[in-house]
């Protein structure tokens, strides 16, 4: 009598957790891969074809997991022509979108708290053929417990090289065939609350506008008891972005974020997402399986205690940013390669 047989479930496409082993085997292979991991283990690398960033948090194909031992792998789409590396600085920056592929996908990876993390948030909605050629990526982080004693870092496996101070993106030719698809997906939604407004554009401040009322921010936060977990929410032309709450400094009546605030939108704080981890699969359509890249936000992975947990079949690094254009926070991207 014959043995019935386990189902074997595939591995996400989006990407999986590997040893370093199978990691530099995977590389060695010839392909054009993304690659997340802690900064030693990316060291160990070979060279090859591959873009990495620093990170130790991952929403793996077992579920949520922070590892300093393993590698999030995710093997970059070749249809024809080589993907391109490419280095970007303060300089260079505004340049991303008119050197991407006139079809294709560019992937950028950006170290958090760097000069170009900053400009990207604050100038990439302007850039020059933004928003014509899809882009998406992430900001490379650290194990929080390494925050203030190491920099989070980008590595081009091509040459080896690291860097803690630019970006690096692979432009990625694609066939006319081929769409690639950007998804965002954020959880939340604007709260019934205040309108919350800000008289300039960054990442911090120190006043607001509460119903056109000149406000001290880290006060009226203080005041209104308001969970600094939730975002701050803002409908961009029909998409909810988010900017997160770094930190709050009531007594020196000081806010920071984790994106900056503009100046002429209109933010609300969000409301309460009550299961992460069953939002993120609900909220999902059905071909979600077939993503080919993601990423996801360390904030939803510590505010929604995702570890051991799964989003749904998506999997990918845990981040200090997402990238679907412009900077986002608190926020699911992922791509769909899609036949035209």
């Amino acid at each position: 009598m014959a043995t019935a047989r386990t189902p074997v479930t595939p591995l996400p496409a989006s990407g999986v957790l590997m040893s370093l082993a199978d990691t530099a085997a995977a590389i060695r292979s010839g392909g054009f891969l993304s690659i997340a991991a802690d900064e030693a283990l990316l060291r160990q690398l070979p060279q090859g074809h591959w873009l990495a960033g620093s990170i130790p948090y991952f929403m793996g194909q077992g579920g949520g997991e922070t590892t300093r031992d393993q590698l999030f792998v995710t093997a970059l789409p070749v249809h024809g022509a080589a993907p391109r590396l490419c280095w970007y600085n303060q300089h260079n920056l505004s340049q991303i979108a008119l050197d991407a592929p006139a079809h294709g996908l560019t992937v950028l990876i950006v170290p958090a708290f760097s000069e170009v993390h900053s400009l990207y948030a604050r100038e990439a909605p302007g850039y020059e053929d933004m928003y014509m050629k899809p882009i998406v990526g992430w900001i490379a982080g650290v194990h929080l417990d390494d925050l203030g004693r190491a920099a989070p870092v980008v590595a081009n496996g091509q040459t080896l090289s690291f860097r803690q101070d630019q970006a690096l993106a692979i432009h990625i030719p694609l066939p006319e065939t081929l769409y690639p698809r950007i998804e965002i997906l954020n959880l939340f939604q604007p709260g019934p609350g205040d309108e919350i407004t800000f008289p300039s554009t960054g990442f911090s401040a120190q006043e607001c506008f509460v119903n056109g009322r000149l406000v001290n921010l880290a006060q009226y936060l203080v005041e209104q008891g308001v969970d600094t977990r939730l975002p701050l929410v803002a409908d961009y032309s029909g998409a909810m972005i988010n900017v997160s709450f770094k930190a709050v400094d009531a007594a020196a009546g000081h806010v920071d974020f984790y994106a900056p605030v503009f100046d002429d939108v209109v933010y609300r704080i969000a409301q309460p997402v009550p299961d992460y981890s069953q939002a993120f699969a609900g909220a999902l359509p059905p071909d979600a399986h077939g993503a080919s890249w993601s990423c996801n936000c360390i904030l939803n992975y510590l505010y929604g205690e995702l570890e051991g947990q799964r989003t749904g079949p998506i999997t990918g690094p845990m981040t200090f940013g997402e990238i679907a254009y412009q900077l986002l926070n608190q926020t699911m991207v992922y791509v769909s390669l899609e036949a035209l």
